[in-house]
């Protein structure tokens, strides 16, 4: 069942289904530190072992729960994290960040908490446009060298950036949205970066929990859950966008799986070159996920979902 992805051309392989752990910690209302450690005891032993973090996550706490999972069994898991989104020990946001000394200060907190010596893919989080992204790359190359950091990667980084970084340092991943509801990507970032020979890793590739078709409206969302502040999630926006849930669970219902099975299968069909994150807190959802990649949707279910577009969505992504 299981698919490995090559994330660019500097050996860099990876599941095509990962695991995104930031609402583990943040973001989607409280959670329970004994469940997430169960989930990702189960991930490491259904092969789903690239794992998705970063320093703001909590903050710091999500790098603090990965650490304690991979305890004794580093070599387990291809771990991912980011630096970039500068938050204080209370939350607050302090903007972005992307200078040479906050790159390698950034880096060394991140392996401390993580508890080890090297982290395979560190990504700037957030490119910051106060600082030339030759010097952010530049640093993060140094990390590369010093053998701190494996591979490097960018988030949500435009076509140009990702062309300049790329000849300071080969880029082996750009992570940034992209589901059937978040398709912004296509027209410049997927040619850019199949051109490059730099693998993309799609986050949120289930819409937030949308697509999976469990959120009908807004009381389905907890206190303490963000995307009661998102765009797409306010009411009109819902009942609107509800349109493409319904096209995805046509297509489920017909192929016996789930409408996140199937969001997941249409995001993997984009690309060879790429892998996908979505997130979760319960063994049963890391499963379906999982076997997502069994799935082989036909040309005319792809064209049928790639239609959804038409509809159009209501809301922006933040």
């Amino acid at each position: 069942m299981a698919r490995s992805v090559n994330l660019g051309s500097q050996g860099l392989s990876v599941p095509a289904i990962g695991l995104g752990c930031m609402g583990m910690s943040e973001f989607y209302g409280p959670s329970d530190r004994k469940s997430n450690l169960a989930v990702l005891d189960r991930a490491i032993e259904i092969g789903c072992r690239f794992w998705d973090t970063a320093d703001m996550y909590g903050p710091f706490t999500n790098e603090e729960l990965i650490g304690e999972a991979i305890r004794g069994r580093r070599d387990k898991v291809v771990l991912a994290t980011k630096f970039g989104v500068v938050r204080g020990p209370q939350g607050e946001w302090l903007g972005v960040k992307g200078g040479a000394d906050y790159v390698r200060s950034s880096c060394e907190q991140s392996l401390k908490r993580l508890g080890t010596d090297h982290i395979d893919l560190y990504y700037q989080h957030r490119v910051d446009p106060d600082t030339p992204i030759e010097e952010t790359v530049g640093a993060m190359a140094d990390l590369v060298r010093e053998g701190k950091v494996r591979f490097i990667g960018l988030s949500e980084a435009d076509a140009g950036t990702l062309e300049r970084a790329h000849r300071v340092h080969p880029l082996s991943a750009l992570q940034t949205e992209y589901s059937l509801w978040s398709r912004e990507v296509e027209e410049t970032i997927l040619p850019t970066v199949q051109r490059l020979g730099i693998g993309f890793v799609a986050y949120s590739p289930i819409g937030r929990g949308f697509l999976a078709g469990a959120i009908g409206d807004r009381s389905d969302l907890g206190e303490g859950d963000w995307r009661l502040s998102n765009p797409r999630f306010s009411a009109r926006a819902l009942a609107h966008n509800r349109q493409i849930v319904d096209g995805i669970a046509a297509i489920a219902e017909r192929r016996g799986a789930t409408p996140a099975q199937i969001a997941l299968a249409w995001v993997l069909s984009r690309s060879d070159g790429l892998a996908a994150i979505p997130g979760t807190r319960r063994i049963r959802r890391l499963e379906e996920n999982w076997a997502a990649q069994a799935i082989e949707l036909s040309p005319s279910e792809l064209a049928a979902l790639s239609a959804l577009a038409d509809i159009g969505v209501e809301g922006e992504r933040y």
